[in-house]
């Protein structure tokens, strides 16, 4: 009996199918979930174990379904070398603008009673923020795919880079205007300033979405476009017309990370889609979710402009919707 020599393989083995070189992104980013090799028992440990049973009926028996998770990919193919090297920068940016407007004393020079808005409507965001956060952690561990995972793990890092800028900067505008309550009132209002309730409300009821795919719907597909378009896009243009520069700036940076999330978001729900059945499921969490969602921008933009201005702003804001296209 003889035996031929097997060429040995030229790349990964669980990569092989790709039959090519794989890249930088391929080889540590695809494939890499093993929770998702026994959907008897994801994890090892007894079938009928809480952890395994969650995984079981949130994540496998998910109504949003497809035959390869696997391949998806993030248009912008990041891993963790090429991520922290991006936001090293974004934050030697975000920095100097702290730096340079601090020196310039830029907050001396606000019209008079912006300070009470920002108190009223920017710093509790560190609040939204982190719930933000908390529910990209929760869609990144229970994605099918660990490229889904990895988008959302990075995004994760955003929101937590949102909250520590808003942090900085209420404190810093604590220190020119003492007495207006940064630093001091953000959990009251945002506990109890009718304003801010809608935003609470939503974001409550979302971190108790615990089906992966309606977790993603309603994170990336409806609450992430409407922070977008209905919050920070309209506090940035408060800001300019307050003669505040260093706040635009600052959620300039913030919408950069947040079209990134929409460009990897709008991908993954083509790929679902893909999957005529999908279809249904992804519109009936629209539809739960979205006038939710239109109730906060509307409590929160009424704070922010008053109500007459903010239900024209809402009526005339078309781009929303276009954010919200999944198709």
């Amino acid at each position: 009996m003889s035996f031929e020599s097997k060429k040995p393989l030229r790349t990964w083995s669980h990569l092989a199918e790709m039959r090519k070189k794989p890249s930088e992104y391929d080889i540590v980013s695809r494939k890499l979930h093993y929770s998702t090799n026994n959907p008897d028992a994801p994890w090892e440990l007894s079938p009928d174990c809480p952890m395994n049973l969650w995984y079981k009926q949130y994540r496998n028996a998910s109504p949003l379904q497809h035959d390869d998770w696997d391949a998806f990919t993030d248009p912008d193919q990041l891993v963790y070398r090429t991520y922290n090297m991006m936001q090293d920068g974004q934050e030697t940016h975000v920095q100097s603008l702290f730096d340079q407007f601090n020196e310039r004393e830029h907050d001396l020079m606000i019209n008079e009673g912006w300070q009470n808005k920002q108190a009223q409507c920017y710093a509790p965001l560190r609040y939204l923020f982190h719930c933000l956060q908390i529910s990209s952690a929760y869609v990144q561990q229970m994605a099918p795919a660990s490229t889904i995972s990895n988008c959302c793990i990075l995004q994760t890092a955003d929101s937590l880079r949102w909250v520590t800028h808003t942090a900085y900067r209420t404190y810093e505008l604590g220190l020119t205007y003492p007495s207006v309550g940064f630093g001091e009132n953000e959990r009251q209002l945002w506990e109890q300033e009718a304003g801010w309730q809608g935003l609470r409300e939503l974001m409550e009821k979302q971190l108790c979405a615990f089906d992966w795919g309606e977790a993603f719907v309603s994170l990336n597909l409806v609450i992430k476009p409407t922070i977008m378009e209905s919050v920070l896009k309209p506090l940035q243009a408060m800001a300019h017309e307050n003669n505040d520069t260093l706040l635009p700036l600052l959620i300039d940076s913030q919408l950069k990370d947040a079209e990134r999330h929409n460009r990897w978001a709008k991908e993954l729900a083509k790929q679902a889609l893909s999957n005529a059945e999908n279809n249904d499921v992804i519109q009936a969490w629209l539809d739960k979710w979205q006038p939710l969602a239109d109730q906060a921008a509307q409590g929160y933009l009424s704070m922010l402009m008053g109500p007459d201005y903010s239900r024209a702003y809402l009526d005339n804001n078309t781009t929303l919707q276009a954010h919200l296209a999944v198709a």
